[in-house]
């Protein structure tokens, strides 16, 4: 029997497999969402912060209509993204440590692959939960500093304000990190890349 000249050519399939996809459309739409809102609730906490971008930009009450408006939907693309299924499983995820996630913190070759970890590293729990916190207590203060349901007092208002800049400076280096980690490593380090495919559902 003679094989047509096609015959012995790989597939497609193998030449070109396809990387599988860690997260889903609706985590992606999450993820961009947020991150979006909270890319604008920087700048324009910055510029109302910094006296030289302030000045610069001008118009700082409609800066800080934007800013107290992306500080109210914040949340929003997060309480939406329950509605996924795989969304939930990955709070759930994220919400769980193990001795090996403490033990990874700890290691100085945390990155390595040696220490197992399975669908995120500890690194990733922590952010995750720094910055749901960092949104909890923004958006409280920031409801204390505008005046919102009552008239808060005076004293309240400055405890808030010093309590919400702060919180606002922690999440800033924590996105920054988020993006500097995201560029280096890109799909995963090796202990990701190694052991994190034991769950993807």
């Amino acid at each position: 029997m003679t094989s047509t000249p096609m015959s012995d050519r790989p597939t497609d399939a193998t030449t070109n497999p396809s990387p599988e996809r860690r997260f889903s459309t609706a985590e992606i739409a999450v993820h961009a969402a947020f991150a979006v809102l909270i890319g604008i609730g920087i700048l324009t906490a910055a510029i109302m912060w910094i006296d030289t971008l302030a000045i610069a930009v001008g118009r700082r009450e409609t800066v800080r209509t934007i800013h107290l408006t992306v500080g109210l939907l914040a949340p929003l693309p997060l309480a939406l993204g329950l509605l996924s299924a795989r969304f939930r499983a990955d709070a759930v995820r994220l919400e769980r440590w193990s001795s090996s996630d403490v033990a990874w913190l700890r290691a100085r070759d945390r990155r390595s692959g040696r220490i197992p970890v399975t669908r995120f590293n500890a690194g990733q729990k922590l952010n995750a939960a720094l910055t749901v916190g960092a949104i909890v207590v923004l958006t409280g203060t920031g409801t204390v500093m505008a005046g919102w349901l009552w008239s808060w007092p005076t004293s309240t208002r400055t405890d808030a304000t010093w309590v919400h800049d702060w919180t606002a400076f922690a999440l800033t280096l924590a996105v920054v990190g988020h993006i500097a980690f995201a560029v280096r490593y890109g799909r995963g380090d090796a202990s990701t890349q190694n052991h994190g495919a034991t769950s993807t559902s």
